[in-house]
């Protein structure tokens, strides 16, 4: 993959909202606020599901690589959107543009297909309660997260090659906030419909069948959740599913409306925010949604802090 071919720069320059410096300041307090956040939820998770033994199941199993999923995601671009709104020249190197292009790319194919796997577990344990330990069994957990990582970084690299190879006649001037697909498509001076078109299949694989699949999976729960006699019963089980839901809206929604369109047709600033909603609200929200509508978090969390302190004294 000739990736430094001819035509690529060093650096590569991020306009992002460069023609509007009012925004700069807000921006930087929003994206400050939502990374710490982002980065205090998703490790609170994490250690609350490894120290905690009650949450030693293949539900929290899931989570705890949502988390490390979404820390790293935000990670990737994040920490060097922030550096760049403070200088005066925002650029990126284009060794870093490559590796955040495929990190970004991995991670986030990844995540779709974790809460596919997320909204199956949901629907064994829903659905088929008394099967539930022999189905989701450990080996079965660890081969769909390989899976789903494995699928993820293999789609990064197809899709990031078959960017990065065309040629950009010198162009550098990427009109983002980070290297994504569109935006460094939009640079080409060849015609981009062929890659358009590959990149559009990669993207229904990663896209459009996971959430076919969570649809129909919630669409079983929730004729299941109905025939429960128990009102408490239906309440905690659409309260535990609906969480998975708002997750699944956000995340591939403004997903979908990014790559299952040509770049050309997406609007330059609608685009911008887009992509900063589900490279960053998201996984901001996942660890909200998941704890502090959770019971069982809830309790986890009193139970670590009452054995930290108890061994404290």
């Amino acid at each position: 993959m000739n990736w430094a071919n001819e035509s690529s720069p060093r650096e590569f320059i991020l306009l992002a909202f460069s023609d509007k410096p009012w925004l700069q300041t807000p921006l930087f307090v929003l994206l400050l606020i939502s990374y710490t956040v982002t980065v205090c939820g998703n490790v609170s998770i994490m250690m609350l599901c490894i120290l905690d033994p009650k949450l030693h199941t293949p539900m929290y199993f899931f989570l705890t690589n949502l988390s490390i999923l979404d820390l790293c995601y935000t990670t990737s671009t994040v920490p060097h959107m922030l550096v760049n709104i403070c200088r005066n020249k925002k650029t990126i190197s284009y060794g870093g543009c490559v590796a955040q292009l495929i990190i970004f790319l991995a991670l986030g194919a990844t995540e779709c297909l974790l809460l596919a796997v997320m909204s199956f577990d949901r629907y064994v344990a829903v659905c088929r309660p008394l099967h539930y330990i022999v189905v989701m069994n450990r080996w079965l957990c660890l081969r769909v997260l390989a899976f789903s990582w494995l699928t993820g970084f293999s789609n990064s690299v197809l899709q990031s090659s078959l960017t990065l190879n065309m040629p950009r006649c010198g162009h550098q001037e990427v009109d983002h906030f980070f290297c994504e697909v569109p935006a460094l498509l939009k640079l080409s001076c060849a015609d981009t419909k062929p890659i358009e078109a590959e990149l559009f299949f990669f993207s229904v694989l990663i896209l459009l069948i996971p959430v076919t699949l969570i649809f129909i999976s919630y669409g079983f729960i929730a004729h299941a959740v109905l025939r429960i006699r128990s009102a408490e019963g239906r309440r905690k089980a659409f309260g535990t599913c609906g969480s998975h839901m708002v997750v699944v809206s956000l995340f591939f929604g403004t997903g979908i409306y990014m790559y299952l369109q040509p770049p050309s047709s997406t609007s330059k600033d609608w685009g911008k925010m887009v992509s900063l909603f589900y490279g960053m609200v998201t996984p901001m929200l996942n660890p909200l949604i998941y704890s502090l509508r959770n019971k069982d978090m809830k309790e986890a969390f009193k139970r670590v802090m009452a054995r930290i302190f108890f061994y404290k004294k």
